[in-house]
């Protein structure tokens, strides 16, 4: 059975994915990932809605690459965060899942 972690923020998703070795930052990189979507799979997504704020709603990515750089990249969803690298992930996600 696979383990499930549940964190109570975001920076605790980030601190434990950086303690696992996912130490790149995705999002200085995003265009690497859409040029390059095959070239990478999601081994942990975390997803945080806001209670009363959904400028606190902000999906985290822990990724890594066929040539074994592991890193993060966190998605937000305020009205400007709709880029196409949210749309590239969401599809790795989906063809990555395991039904």
């Amino acid at each position: 059975m696979k383990t499930i972690y549940h964190y109570s923020t975001v920076s605790e998703a980030l601190n434990d994915l950086k303690n696992k070795g996912f130490t790149l930052d995705f999002n200085l990189h995003k265009e690497t990932i859409i040029k390059n979507p095959n070239q990478f799979q999601i081994k942990h997504i975390y997803r945080y809605e806001g209670n009363t704020d959904p400028d606190e709603e902000a999906t985290v990515y822990g990724i890594e690459s066929n040539s074994g750089e592991k890193g993060v990249f966190v998605s937000g969803y305020s009205a400007n965060s709709n880029d196409e690298v949210d749309r590239v992930l969401r599809d790795i996600f989906i063809e990555g899942r395991d039904y």
